[in-house]
């Protein structure tokens, strides 16, 4: 059996273009994709928290330290400059893999620096 699991994410990157005629999908900084694991070219899942939207694309490499996330092409129809997003990053695993295996969880400021990263999410309490 096959599972379907989070690989790698970029947690409430602010988006710092939307391009609607660039070719590509989302630009992220190779810093963050390095940290991150996420391969450029590779698929990813995009959640915006500003708005709700979501949707479907690939990386691409952006300069190295520049905090760059242009969301690009017919996505760009689902971010604005200024917005936060999830970026996610999912990979299939066998039962055995899954036993070894942890996310990489990268999360950045305001400016998308990265501020920590992270191996797991903490647990969600009940509210009190």
């Amino acid at each position: 059996m096959q599972l379907n699991m989070l690989k790698a994410k970029i947690h409430r990157a602010t988006v710092t273009h939307a391009e609607l005629h660039y070719e590509g999908s989302i630009a992220i900084d190779g810093l963050l994709l390095d940290a991150s694991g996420i391969r450029e070219y590779e698929q990813i899942h995009a959640w915006n928290i500003n708005n709700g939207k979501r949707f479907v694309t690939y990386a691409l490499r952006a300069e190295e330290g520049s905090g760059i996330i242009s969301v690009n092409g017919s996505a760009a129809h689902r971010a604005q400059p200024g917005d936060l997003v999830i970026i996610a990053s999912f990979v299939h695993l066998n039962e055995a893999e899954l036993e070894q295996f942890q996310p990489t969880l990268v999360y950045v400021d305001k400016d998308n620096r990265i501020s920590h990263t992270n191996r797991s999410i903490p647990k969600q309490m009940a509210a009190a």
